[in-house]
């Protein structure tokens, strides 16, 4: 199984620091801990879909002119471990966005200092609910109401603007950890199947 990072993890110049960084407000920090996972899943999720649009190249349509079909199998063997691959990029982005669940849950337990604080926290509730549910149901609307009135108040969150480094970092690792978990995995198996044989 190939622990070959994709090329988005490549260092690159031109780092931009996360707004958020050294506040000492728990609920600012927690929105930035949120954010930068976020976006490592999102990213991670776009690797995946990448790897997946690969592996569906239907090598096997007879309709194509010989030319097209031998392009089309030149790409298939392109990904020959590209399901390897696929599979590493799919556990590593189910890590990354379970890591962004984890801070969401910690929502109750991080008490806000600040009123800032407590828009970063309702920031945290409405954006993760533009991920898992409709933003049209009951609280939600009521819910973003209440955070466009504090921002009218108290002024708007500093934008999110991601360090290139950590962000690689942070995806090379969850890569890393799905790598050994296949890899644990596979291990089981094989040696499931070879108890009984």
């Amino acid at each position: 199984m190939s622990t070959t990072n994709p090329r988005v993890f490549a260092a690159s110049r031109n780092e931009v620091q996360p707004q958020l960084t050294g506040v000492h407000d728990p609920a600012l920090q927690l929105v930035n801990d949120w954010q930068i996972a976020r976006y490592v899943s999102l990213l991670l999720c776009r690797v995946q879909q990448r790897l997946e649009s690969r592996l569906i190249v239907n090598t096997g349509n007879w309709g194509l002119t010989a030319d097209l079909r031998n392009q089309a199998q030149s790409k298939a063997g392109h990904t020959v471990g590209g399901s390897a691959a696929y599979a590493v990029a799919r556990e590593a982005e189910v890590l990354a966005m379970t890591e962004t669940l984890k801070l969401q849950d910690l929502i109750p337990q991080v008490a806000a200092s600040s009123l800032t604080g407590v828009i970063a926290k309702l920031e945290m509730i409405v954006g993760a609910d533009r991920d898992i549910g409709d933003p049209t149901d009951f609280p939600w609307p009521h819910i973003a109401s209440v955070l466009r009135d504090l921002k009218a108040v108290a002024g708007e969150l500093p934008p999110y603007r991601p360090d290139r480094a950590s962000t690689r970092a942070d995806a090379a690792r969850y890569w890393q950890d799905a790598c050994k978990l296949l890899r644990a995995l596979a291990d089981e198996d094989a040696l499931l199947n070879a108890t009984t044989l």
